[in-house]
């Protein structure tokens, strides 16, 4: 059993980035997207959703009532500072999400020193996993990345491929090659066919992500938007100083380093929605299709840093994201005003006691 210390190792280094989100810690951006070229790949990542199941982040929220708490939380959020990176509600395109099938190439996967931090939220390795040949790691050019977080961009470290044959997503926290191996502090598998319980992957369990969610099924696709919908929840992230410490709500089973001592601080896991009235005029035909997803599934408190908004780079897409009108910039003109928090129930007390789901 882990002690007392095992636990606060856990929420600030296995919490699949609290420091700071991938492409925050300097709100660095990609080389313009009409520049780049789709690479060669398997399967396509499907433009309606991943998982076949209903999951939490798949629920029509357009006709809840707001939470009786909505107003204090988005209240005191604003008199924290609102969304991090200047109050400002940024977007950022620095996670490739990568789809493989059974004739990908495998590649081991082996822990780093203390893999998981001593607990039982990882799969257990040594194991496999499919690696395009092309891909590479969140914020490098191939499969090392500086996991120390003292590389500009690096640190999380994340890759994200999606197996459409075995209907699997891999998801690996703090990834780098060592050789012909890839080395992790955390891998984590989900079945794409399977409808997971409330708890998940496990009560009190992290994931790549530190809410335990799974990134790629909240992470918009160029190719979706494309197609003209996004039928799941969008992934958000806020400064650790801004949601409430020592707690999560569903459908989070985590939360990394939550510091605010308000009471009606938004929690890990809280769901935002757009309000219904908010004025899409002025928007991109692209943009309209995130508010409207927006305005039907809300998005979901999933991890701590600076840029609220984290969509998948298109270098992996067959659309672009310059060509359907969204920028980093997109939705800076959304305040916390705009929204409303639904879905709320209550509050976990978070212990890092991991109780993996069967």
């Amino acid at each position: 059993m882990r002690t007392t210390l095992w636990f606060a190792v856990l929420a600030v280094a296995a919490c699949g980035g609290c420091g700071g989100d991938d492409s925050s810690r300097s709100g660095a951006t990609r080389p313009p997207a009409s520049s780049q070229e789709p690479p060669s790949q398997p399967g396509a990542i499907p433009a309606g959703g991943l998982f076949s199941a209903p999951q939490p982040w798949t629920a029509d929220v357009s006709g809840l009532a707001p939470s009786e708490r909505s107003g204090a939380i988005l209240s005191t959020l604003t008199q924290l500072g609102g969304w991090g990176n200047g109050n400002v509600l940024q977007t950022g395109f620095s996670l490739p999400v990568f789809a493989a099938d059974a004739t990908t190439p495998r590649m081991p996967v082996a822990g780093t020193d203390d893999y998981c931090f001593g607990g039982p939220d990882c799969d257990a390795v040594p194991a496999e996993m499919p690696v395009p040949e092309d891909a590479n790691i969140e914020g490098s050019t191939d499969l090392t990345c500086d996991i120390s977080g003292e590389t500009d961009g690096q640190g999380d470290c994340h890759l994200l491929v999606v197996e459409s044959d075995e209907r699997r997503l891999y998801e690996v926290y703090q990834g780098s090659s060592d050789g012909e191996t890839l080395t992790a502090t955390g891998l984590f598998t989900w079945n794409l066919d399977q409808e997971y319980p409330p708890d998940l992957r496990g009560a009190q369990c992290t994931s790549a992500d530190a809410a335990g969610l799974p990134i790629a099924a909240l992470t918009p696709t160029a190719d979706e938007v494309a197609a003209g919908s996004v039928v799941h929840a969008l992934r958000f992230i806020l400064p650790n100083d801004r949601m409430k410490e020592g707690v999560y709500v569903a459908p989070a089973t985590h939360a990394g380093g939550p510091e605010s001592t308000e009471p009606d601080a938004p929690p890990y896991g809280v769901r935002f929605r757009l309000k219904p009235d908010v004025d899409e005029s002025g928007y991109s035909d692209g943009e309209r299709v995130i508010l409207a997803a927006l305005k039907k599934h809300g998005m979901v408190l999933s991890d701590g840093g600076e840029i609220a908004l984290t969509f998948a780079d298109d270098r992996t897409a067959g659309a672009r994201w310059a060509d359907l009108g969204v920028d980093a910039q997109s939705f800076r003109g959304l305040s916390v005003d705009d929204f409303e928090v639904v879905d709320l129930g209550p509050e976990i007390p978070l212990t890092y006691a991991c109780a993996r789901t069967p």
